[in-house]
């Protein structure tokens, strides 16, 4: 009975030992290793703002990304302002064409989800959303909040 109590202390012994030095491994880990951003390059929109070119914004209408956040629930409501809206440079010869895009502008200004709704062609539609897609606004503020918001553009070629 003695030994079989002596290997059940040299056991709870050894499990303390253990979580010691565990223990001490993770808190010394934790003191050297330095936390990073998850995209150290990335700067916030609202200091890269100063450093944008300012160009003028294309015909735009904006409105919220859904029915249910529209005016009921935001009583005072700032649709995005571009930032950076270059135009693209496209490979046509056409004169007169209407391009329209629908897209959302981010709660962190960044454009998602562009697509083409006029479509002037194939290698046309793909210059127009690789420049909208690098588009920049100030978000939409919904009370003072950002916020998701759609957009169209629409831009004609000369």
């Amino acid at each position: 009975m003695s030994g079989a109590v002596a290997k059940r202390a040299a056991h709870k012994t050894l499990a303390c030992i253990v979580l010691i030095i565990v223990v001490s491994y993770a808190v010394a880990w934790s003191s050297v290793v330095k936390p990073q951003r998850v995209n150290p390059a990335h700067r916030p929109l609202s200091q890269s703002e100063h450093s944008l070119r300012r160009v003028p914004a294309h015909i735009s209408e904006f409105g919220p990304t859904s029915p249910a956040l529209a005016l009921p629930r935001c009583g005072h409501v700032r649709p995005p302002e571009a930032l950076l809206t270059p135009d693209p440079l496209l490979p046509t010869a056409d004169d007169n064409l209407l391009v329209r895009v629908s897209f959302i502008v981010g709660s962190d200004g960044h454009v998602y989800s562009a697509f083409i709704l006029n479509s002037v062609g194939p290698d046309e539609d793909r210059a127009v959303l690789r420049t909208v897609r690098q588009w920049r606004y100030r978000p939409a503020l919904c009370n003072g909040v950002p916020t998701d918001f759609e957009a169209r553009i629409r831009f004609s070629i000369p």
